[in-house]
């Protein structure tokens, strides 16, 4: 239940008045709730934690439902009785937290977690309304750098040893036509003199 604010020390007769009047209001006047749902859309990462935030009012205890619908199917999440039993559903144990304004936590987001969060607020009167918040999961953008980074490091060091490799033939190739036309040119020098000998 909301609490009226805190006024100035001057205002305190007035703000008295006005909380009395407000409470009185609330008792009388059986049913009426109220659901505010400040972030109707939240984009999320995988890992991530997420906050579900919504605020609700209403004149006497109220009972809040949250279910998750997607693709896979409808699964029920969490029901809690303000200030009473809170009961979370076994595939959301331990990834769940609840909070008495109707929020919850959602931690460690994965990609089924995307869909629509229903949230009902039931009062004790009978009265009910209903809000709903889209959940996007996206995958982790540096996990795809990550693996084009070390696609490229690959690439880049087969082209080094390629490199390398070539070079290291084309050295070889020098040598061998290096010592190839040493020997014919000493074959020749010796055909030379043996010739000149004969003679």
């Amino acid at each position: 239940m909301n609490r009226p604010p805190r006024s100035h020390p001057a205002q305190g007769s007035w703000s008295s008045v006005t909380s009395t009047l407000i409470a009185l209001l609330c008792l009388s006047a059986p049913g009426g709730v109220s659901l505010v749902v400040p972030q109707p859309n939240i984009n999320a990462t995988v890992a991530q934690n997420i906050l579900l935030s919504v605020e609700y009012s209403c004149r006497g205890a109220a009972t809040i439902e949250w279910k998750h619908v997607s693709s896979w199917g409808t699964t029920k999440i969490a029901e809690w009785k303000s200030g009473n039993y809170v009961n979370i559903s076994t595939v959301y144990k331990g990834r769940v937290t609840t909070f008495e304004n109707g929020s919850i936590q959602l931690l460690n987001v994965g990609m089924r977690d995307a869909g629509y969060y229903f949230i009902t607020v039931t009062e004790e009167y009978g009265t009910n309304t209903y809000g709903t918040i889209i959940v996007n999961v996206y995958e982790i953008i540096y996990e795809d750098l990550h693996f084009v980074a070390v696609v490229f490091a690959f690439l880049a060091a087969v082209s080094a040893i390629l490199i390398c490799f070539v070079w290291l033939c084309n050295k070889s190739l020098h040598l061998c036509q290096k010592k190839a036309t040493h020997k014919l040119t000493a074959s020749t020098t010796e055909e030379i003199e043996l010739e000149t000998i004969e003679c």
